[in-house]
């Protein structure tokens, strides 16, 4: 049976990947987009920083996950 420490860590890890994927994809099709249909820079500049957001809330999580880890050692 797994602990359930390691199981809340491991749906962290599952929901940080799910994010980062889907903030990846989201951000290059609403580039993509934004070009075709000629949206002006400050929305595509929006869509940036908010990509930017998901992806250092990613990385924050993953920080808190590596050093929960580091303390059940």
């Amino acid at each position: 049976m797994v602990p359930d420490k390691d199981r809340h860590l491991a749906k962290k890890a599952r929901m940080v990947a799910l994010v980062i994927a889907l903030t990846m994809l989201v951000w290059l099709g609403a580039q993509w987009l934004g070009g075709k249909l000629g949206m002006p820079v400050r929305y595509a500049f929006l869509l940036d920083l908010m990509a930017l957001a998901a992806f250092v809330w990613a990385f924050v999580v993953i920080y808190q996950i590596w050093r929960d880890t580091r303390q059940q050692d």
